[in-house]
């Protein structure tokens, strides 16, 4: 499998990332990073760091730097100033490319059709690029997104989940491009799907630098979720997303196509993501939506990532 992958690096996104470069038949082609969980410098930072933990040369790419319409809005909150957990993690050994994200994610999607592309933060590069080339909706052959929240709570407002909610024009534009959207909502990671205390100590165990990194980098976003939500588990939104894409038809054990808009002008709702679960608007399915995934089998591919 041919994956593209754009992403806020932060700590969930750190695990996402191993899980895709370490996976023996998945070819991760680029990485395109985006301002979201923290700053543009960090999470092209802590993509290229995690790259080099893995192992990988795979050429990393930064893009845009905010949303295209409304201020920024950081999770450092949550993932540490850093996005890593503030852990003193060194410096990367190697740089991002010189070309800009959104012209590579247009290239490499272009000169690899058919390929995934799994989207880990905010829409913003995606959204950009299709304006720029609207052509590409038709070559990518899956667009994996963690993002939304298919009528249920969200984590940063009542209504909406981070990523969506950080740039809502963007994912309007997405949503409605005709890119083949598997929509993985932040409710997909939460109860049986976050490792409780005994699965952290067990991936723990396993003693790897991988699952070290994997736990210490999430520390501080394991506190937040407590003080947010009360939750003991830690709950990792963009590794649900890379199982569904790496592995889909063993990891998804219930999903329905709907159509699905995001609101990008109300104050109370902005980012919200809003599934025509009964469709009433008679709408067109624009998306898949993931229900609910095979929490062990999730799990198991986590540990395999951290093992590699």
């Amino acid at each position: 499998m041919r994956m593209i992958i754009d992403t806020d690096t932060a700590s969930d996104d750190a695990v996402a990332l191993a899980m895709a470069l370490n996976h023996p038949e998945v070819d991760v082609v680029a990485i395109t990073t985006v301002a979201g969980n923290c700053s543009l410098e960090d999470t092209t930072r802590n993509a290229l760091y995690t790259a080099e933990l893995c192992g990988s040369g795979v050429p990393v790419y930064a893009g845009a730097d905010r949303p295209m319409l409304v201020e920024a809005g950081f999770a450092t909150w949550f993932h540490g100033m850093d996005g890593l957990g503030d852990q003193g993690y060194p410096t990367p050994s190697r740089s991002a490319e010189e070309e800009n994200g959104v012209s590579a994610l247009i290239a490499h999607i272009r000169a690899n059709p058919g390929s995934t592309l799994v989207t880990l933060g905010p829409l913003t590069n995606v959204a950009l690029a299709l304006v720029q080339a609207p052509d590409l909706a038709r070559l990518v052959g899956r667009c994996v997104i963690m993002g939304g929240a298919a009528n249920t709570v969200g984590n940063v407002t009542p209504a909406a989940e981070f990523n969506l909610w950080f740039d809502p024009h963007a994912a309007r534009i997405v949503f409605a491009s005709g890119l083949p959207i598997e929509m993985v909502g932040w409710e997909i990671c939460r109860g049986e799907a976050g490792l409780d205390a005994t699965e952290r100590a067990t991936l723990r165990a396993l003693d790897t630098p991988l699952a070290h990194f994997f736990l210490d980098c999430n520390s501080t976003a394991l506190k937040a979720s407590r003080q947010q939500s009360g939750t003991n588990r830690l709950e990792l939104p963009d590794p649900t997303a890379m199982a569904v894409a790496i592995d889909k038809d063993r990891v998804v054990t219930a999903s329905s196509r709907h159509y699905v808009e995001v609101e990008a002008e109300s104050p109370l709702t902005r980012g919200m993501s809003v599934v025509d679960s009964l469709d009433v608007t008679g709408n067109p399915a624009n998306a898949e939506v993931v229900q609910a995934i095979d929490t062990d089998r999730f799990k198991q591919m986590i540990s395999e990532a951290a093992r590699r």
